[in-house]
Order: C-alpha cells, then sequence, then structure tokens
C-alpha cells in the first residue's frame, strides 16, 4: 500500500486504534509521530483488550517495524511498564520490531509536578489536563531545554544537560509555585533506571524511514488525538501542545521529506470529547449516561468519563478538511442501535445566525446546535459485515453523514473486535 495516515477528525477518541490495529498488517513500518502518553488507543484482539499509550498500534504484529518518532514525548517510566504489560501477554518487543528515535523528547517525573501545580494554581480555569505533563514537555522543548533520547547514550552530555534543566526548573518552581526544589541525583537516577534499558531500541529514524523508503515498503503514520485538538486549528488553548494533524507526519516521524499519499480520518458516529473546552451540544443528564454507557465512553488513558453527543458535522466537515482527508472510518454505529430516532447537528447558531461553519473559539461558547432528526435502526447490526446487509435507516445514516461532510465513507466499525468492521465499495 501507499504512504497512509490514519488520523482523528474530531475532539481525540474516535477509535483510532481499532483502525490502526486493523490496517497494521497492511504496512510493514508503523510510526507514531506525536504526543505522549496522555490519549490511548484501546485495541482489542487476540491478546485481549489493551489500551497503548505510547506503543504503535504495529506491535502485535512481529513482523512490522514500530517507530516512536521524533515528534514523540516519551516517559521513560510509562513505555518500560507498556512494554511490560504487552509482554506478559505474550505479545514480542525486541529491538528489532520497536524502534525509537534518538531525537524524540524526555518526559521527566518533573513534568508531570509541573502540569499538576499548574493546574491547581489555575483553578476553576484549569485546562482539564491529564497530567501526563505534556504541555510543560513540550514548552521545554520549544525552549531548548529538554532532553532526547539520544542523550542515554551520551552520559556526560545527559548530566550536563539535566544539571542546566534542574536548576532553571527550581527557580520556576521554588519561586512561582512554592513547592521544594527538585532533587538532581533523583532524577539522574530516575533516568538511568528507566532509561538504560531503552538503549538497545535507539536509531537515527531518518535513516531507518530513508531504508524503508529506498526498499519499497510501506509505511503507516499513527496520530494520537484529533484535528480539534491541534496546537494551531483546534479549540485552542484547549488543544495538546502538538499537531495530530496528517500534514505534519513526516515531520514527526523522523524524515520530513517522506510523502503521504492517503489519509484515513476516523470519526464517531456520535461526538466525545475529554477535557475542558467549548463542546457544542453536550448532552446531559439521562440522555448523556444512556449514551455514554451504551459507547462504554470512558478515557483510554484516565479512565475520565467522556462528554457526549450527538453527530456533530461543523465540526466533522472542519476536522476532515484540516486533516486533507481522503476516506473515513465511521466508527461505533452498533452504539447508536438503542435509538428510536438520532439527532444530528447539522449547523450552528451563533448570535441568531445560523451557520454551516466551525467557529473561532469563543464563538463555540454562543454556538447552539441546529438538528436534523433521522430514523434509528431499531436492531443489532454488530454481526453485520457487508454494507447491503445493513437496515435502510443505517445506511441512509451514513450516507447522509457522507454527504453533509464531503468525503466518502470507506470504513464503518460496528464493534470493537478486529474483524467488526464493513468496507464499503
Amino acid at each position: 500500500m501507499s504512504n497512509t495516515a490514519i488520523v482523528g477528525i474530531n475532539w481525540g477518541d474516535e477509535g483510532k486504534g481499532r483502525m490502526v490495529d486493523y490496517f497494521a498488517n497492511q504496512f510493514e513500518v508503523v510510526v507514531r509521530y506525536q504526543g505522549g502518553n496522555n490519549a490511548g488507543h484501546t485495541v482489542i484482539n487476540e491478546y485481549g483488550k489493551n489500551a497503548l499509550n505510547l506503543l504503535p498500534s504495529g506491535i502485535f504484529r512481529p513482523e512490522t517495524i514500530n517507530l516512536l518518532g521524533t515528534g514523540v514525548v516519551i516517559d521513560l517510566k510509562h513505555l518500560n511498564e507498556e512494554i511490560g504489560r504487552l509482554r506478559e501477554k505474550g505479545v514480542k518487543i525486541t529491538p528489532e520490531n520497536l524502534k525509537i528515535s534518538d531525537r524524540a523528547i524526555m518526559v521527566l517525573p518533573i513534568h508531570p509536578l509541573q502540569d499538576k501545580w499548574e493546574e491547581l494554581r489555575l483553578g476553576k480555569d484549569s485546562f482539564g489536563s491529564t497530567l501526563r505533563g505534556i504541555s510543560p514537555i513540550y514548552g521545554d522543548k520549544y525552549m531548548k531545554k529538554a532532553l532526547q533520547m539520544g542523550d542515554l547514550k551520551h552520559p556526560e552530555s545527559l548530566k550536563t544537560h539535566l544539571r542546566r534543566l534542574i536548576d532553571w526548573k527550581n527557580d520556576i518552581i521554588v519561586k512561582g509555585y512554592g513547592q521544594e526544589p527538585i532533587n538532581y541525583d533523583e532524577v539522574l537516577e530516575w533516568i538511568h533506571t528507566y532509561g538504560d534499558p531503552l538503549i538497545p531500541y535507539l536509531c537515527d529514524a531518518g535513516e531507518l524511514l530513508e531504508s524503508a523508503e529506498n526498499s519499497g515498503k510501506s509505511i503507516m503514520f499513527e496520530a494520537q488525538l484529533g484535528a480539534l485538538r491541534d496546537i494551531n486549528y483546534g479549540i485552542y488553548p484547549f488543544t495538546s501542545s502538538s499537531s495530530p494533524l496528517a500534514a505534519n507526519a513526516p515531520v514527526g516521524c523522523g524524515l520530513p521529506s517522506l510523502k503521504v499519499d492517503e489519509v484515513i480520518g476516523v470519526t464517531k458516529a456520535y461526538s466525545t470529547c475529554v477535557g475542558e473546552g467549548p463542546f457544542v451540544g453536550e448532552l446531559k443528564g439521562q440522555d448523556a449516561h444512556d449514551l455514554r454507557e451504551a459507547g462504554a465512553e470512558y478515557g483510554a488513558a484516565t479512565g475520565r468519563p467522556r462528554r457526549v453527543a450527538w453527530m456533530d458535522i461543523p465540526a466533522t466537515r472542519y476536522g476532515t478538511k484540516l486533516q486533507g482527508a481522503t476516506a473515513l472510518a465511521l466508527t461505533k454505529m452498533d452504539v447508536l442501535s438503542y435509538l428510536d430516532e438520532i439527532p444530528v447537528c447539522v449547523a450552528y447558531k451563533v448570535r441568531g445566525e445560523v451557520t454551516g461553519r466551525f467557529p473561532y473559539t469563543p464563538d463555540l461558547y454562543e454556538a447552539e446546535p441546529v438538528y436534523e432528526t433521522l430514523p434509528g435502526w431499531k436492531c443489532d447490526i454488530s454481526g453485520v459485515r457487508k454494507y447491503e446487509d445493513l437496515p435502510k435507516a443505517a445506511r441512509d445514516y451514513v450516507e447522509f453523514i457522507e454527504e453533509r461532510v464531503g468525503c466518502p465513507i470507506t470504513y464503518v466499525s460496528v464493534g470493537p473486535e478486529r474483524d467488526a468492521l464493513i468496507i464499503r465499495d
């Protein structure tokens, strides 16, 4: 296959994990190109149910090369634990099938602490951070203070950089947050404890990817979160600190000259959101409870209940354009089977004016959803594998979204299992 990005269209949590797991056997290299362990992909396969926060989803296939790219920020302890959990289930993870860019950035114990202290300082104005240290570490990266994974192979350089980092951080922590200073020796010991076991996995990501490209190997780019969490084009400041857009994949993977040939955007058949920020049409009360429970909508990384709403066409159309999607995968169609009627948000009403566009973030607080209602299908569709075997109401729902969003829906997921997927011609 050609080089393909599997990306989120909305706020994240779209079901990308089940899609990248499905596609992984069609690619020889799977690359995670941004983000950290602040979100997760839930994958259900022969190894059971697994939440992946850092490892690329191709890790379940031993013949696939999995790369944590240059744009990823890596919590050393978390990655060791994630590898250990999968190995206990029989997943083969070796330096042959897992590679880590030596230019990726380390997340240290100081970063989640700083994340927590900043959220406490913000109080009611907090961002709803996952408290995994992602914002502080990307801040350090762009202030040129962070440690790269390759520093593990250069211990004297690592010590020098770490000393500078700790001295700078302690000025902020003690004076700004009123906390006790961070101990240099303890952090250095932590780095060696959790970093040294990862040294065999380090590589020059650019060299690896260039070799793969020259050998004609197909590459899949795997994103975390979704377009509406993009640092540049999302619901800023309630975004992540990186870019999950497909256009960022070549930069974040480690070889900016690579081309993305196809982009498969993943969106749910309804809307979900974790964290703070505007969320037009958010359901409350019994409707929210019923949809959340039907879809088991709890964060893969945090366990937090997800906010839920009906399918949002303006947001989905906007995310589809941002991602440059060439095809869409509609996930969790089976979840809606309990409904007699299914509302769809087709536009927003902002200060009395109806618009189909996704507006600038402050305007979202004043936006009201404009709904059209479609009939439900009221039957279990989880066993369906051919599109023509879906009830007419289910097919009408898919085609309604496809027409309004303006991108072909090629894949329809009717369950979390790898084979619970309908492929449309």
